[in-house]
């Protein structure tokens, strides 16, 4: 069963070729050959891969339920540390926190078929214009 991923152009399939290794497997001491994908738990600490940022090409981060919020504060700390590579949410993320997750940092979310049947493209496009609809600059402005 493939994955689909959401960005703001809508659903697509799974685009992601190469294994992702998860951080607790990463050789510590080997700091010259990172990997090209990252897992994150939500208990894992990115600061783990601070070393290693510029040859990773992507992170995901897991959301193991969609009332674990964990997942977006890794991804704020992330592009704070300075990863500028492919950030993935994947797991239990659903459409009404599509917006959250890409002002948080993710580039994209990754989920199941099912979770796609049930919550279909529409939904996640409809929360796609995530920079317009920011409470904060409605409150400011």
């Amino acid at each position: 069963m493939t994955s689909i991923l959401v960005t703001d152009e809508g659903f697509a399939p799974d685009d992601w070729a190469h294994p992702v290794t998860p951080l607790a497997e990463l050789d510590s001491t080997e700091t010259g050959a990172p990997a090209l994908a990252v897992d994150l738990a939500p208990s894992d600490d990115p600061a783990a891969l601070s070393a290693r940022l510029d040859g990773i090409d992507m992170i995901r981060v897991a959301f193991p339920s969609f009332a674990d919020g964990r997942g977006f504060t890794l991804a704020r700390q992330l592009r704070r540390m300075g990863f500028a590579g492919r950030l993935r949410a994947f797991g239990h993320v659903i459409s009404d926190q599509y917006a959250m997750a890409r002002r948080c940092g993710f580039d994209e979310v990754e989920i199941s078929p099912e979770l796609a049947a049930r919550q279909p493209e529409a939904e996640w496009a409809f929360r796609a214009d995530w920079q317009a609809n920011d409470y904060q600059s409605r409150l400011r402005g």
